[in-house]
């Protein structure tokens, strides 16, 4: 069996014999070039960026990259809901002041 995967973005589909994975992020991203791969999730940015960050509202947008011969997830875009800007860093929004529960 499979390692979880912790991210709110993974979808993992088992009921009754079915076996469908995906992830939610990638998929609202209709111009991802590259497939996502379960395997991508080890490398994956993201529940790292939502565990640190600051953002209460943290929006982001991903897309699979090949990078030294690798596909990587990388995230393309990152915006505050609450505050309705653009962040340079995903983990720090300079409105927000109290660590994301």
């Amino acid at each position: 069996m499979s390692k979880p995967v912790d991210c709110p973005y993974f979808y993992g589909d088992y009921f009754r014999g079915n076996h469908r994975e995906a992830c939610r992020l990638l998929e609202a991203n209709p111009e991802n070039p590259r497939p996502w791969r379960r395997a991508l999730c080890r490398t994956c940015p993201v529940p790292q960026v939502l565990r640190t960050t600051n953002c209460r509202d943290l929006r982001l947008e991903a897309t699979v990259v090949r990078r030294l011969l690798r596909d990587r997830v990388e995230i393309t875009f990152a915006v505050c809901g609450e505050h309705l800007e653009e962040l340079a860093d995903p983990r720090h929004c300079p409105h927000c002041t109290s660590p994301s529960a």
